[in-house]
């Protein structure tokens, strides 16, 4: 858990101020994400842990994750569902095999809703912790689709920006994320250029 004033803070660090001061603010408390701050734009941000990684990942249980993100309003719709639904599974106490199998039967049950078009993320703080390596790692949008190859948007090509996020690749998501990395933080100033 983090403190209320500074997890607010920090999730809506994830976009330009001109999207995260209109934004909804969920914070997360022991009893799942709550709303902290309404919103007027249908914007929602919030602050993703380690158990919304990829389920193979070594810092899915990472304690330090802190992923800032704005989803927009057919993201807010279609993918978060899936964080709230993860961290009610992590809060009960599930083990990854139950939180997958929780997750195919809610998708098969339709109780989580299909991906909308148009669905994506802001994830450009600056102040964010994605895991021990990364760090921040770099300002980028978020692009939802279809299960599909990353070839289909040319990602992960040398001198394309796309790059595929393999996090729903194998999950039950059954989602491709295309990552976008963007010149500058969220607060203006530049960040570091892509290797």
């Amino acid at each position: 858990m983090m403190d209320r004033a500074a997890e607010i803070a920090l999730a809506k660090s994830a976009a330009p101020p001109s999207i995260a001061d209109k934004a909804t603010v969920l914070v997360l408390t022991h009893h799942g994400y709550e709303t902290a701050v309404k919103g007027s734009n249908g914007f929602v941000c919030a602050v993703e842990r380690g158990w919304m990684s990829q389920y193979d990942f070594p810092q899915f249980w990472n304690p330090h994750m802190r992923g800032p993100l704005c989803y927009n309003p057919p993201a807010v719709r279609s993918i978060l569902p899936y964080t709230i639904k993860r961290t009610e599974l992590v809060l009960a106490g599930r083990s990854k095999p139950e939180m997958i199998a929780a997750i195919k039967d809610a998708i098969t049950s339709h109780a989580l809703p299909p991906l909308e078009s148009g669905a994506m993320t802001y994830m450009m703080s600056k102040q964010g912790y994605l895991n021990d390596e990364a760090h921040n790692w770099v300002p980028h949008l978020m692009f939802y689709f279809p299960r599909a190859q990353g070839s289909t948007w040319g990602a992960d090509l040398p001198d394309a920006p796309p790059m595929l996020n393999p996090q729903f690749q194998d999950s039950p998501e059954a989602l491709s994320v295309i990552m976008v990395p963007v010149a500058h933080w969220s607060d203006g100033t530049s960040a570091p250029k892509m290797q």
